[in-house]
């Protein structure tokens, strides 16, 4: 447990990259998306969003979100979709008393496209249940609204997690490494 919020695993070994950023993400709960505004002439837009990327301690590495067209970032995506998404350690509280930018607080952004899931796919039922399972009010937010389930297919993936600059990560290597790898705090 660190600051009250119960830790699933621990944080793996800096020079693992592929499971410092599984960790990263599963650990994680919001981030910011960045997408392409179609009402600022084509500027990025950033908007912090709740996500999820599968159960606890199952999750798959492809971050899930739940969007309304009412908010610029879903419009923005069904316009186009491209889009990075970036997400801190320092809100999980393992990073200490250092500053969010330190090289030793992990970040990672992922870049790829923001695709919208078929509502009537098996998809559709894995982001329900690992959103909801995360996020439980999502559930109980306004029909009228018509959230929709979307996905961010990753293309490129940027993670610090110590000094010496980004590591270098491909997506086979962040898409096949298991959280079951990770010890388990008791």
């Amino acid at each position: 447990s660190i600051e009250g919020r119960l830790l699933l695993t621990k944080k793996p070994d800096p020079k693992n990259a592929a499971a410092t950023a599984r960790w990263l993400v599963s650990q994680n709960s919001w981030g910011v998306l960045n997408t392409i505004s179609s009402d600022l002439g084509g500027a990025p837009f950033g908007n912090v969003v709740s996500f999820s990327d599968g159960l606890p301690n199952k999750g798959r590495g492809i971050p899930y979100f739940y969007l309304t067209a009412l908010d610029p970032t879903a419009r923005d995506a069904l316009k186009d979709d491209r889009a990075s998404f970036t997400i801190s350690e320092y809100p999980i509280g393992t990073c200490g008393k250092i500053d969010p930018e330190n090289p030793t607080c992990a970040k990672i952004t992922l870049t790829g496209k923001l695709k919208l899931v078929d509502k009537n796919s098996k998809e559709a039922e894995f982001a329900k249940s690992a959103l909801f399972s995360k996020h439980a009010e999502m559930k109980d937010w306004p029909e009228d609204h018509s959230f929709q389930f979307f996905k961010l297919e990753i293309e490129n993936i940027f993670l610090i997690d110590w000094f010496g600059g980004p590591k270098p990560l491909t997506l086979d290597q962040y898409l096949h490494t298991s959280l079951n790898g990770f010890t388990s705090i008791s």
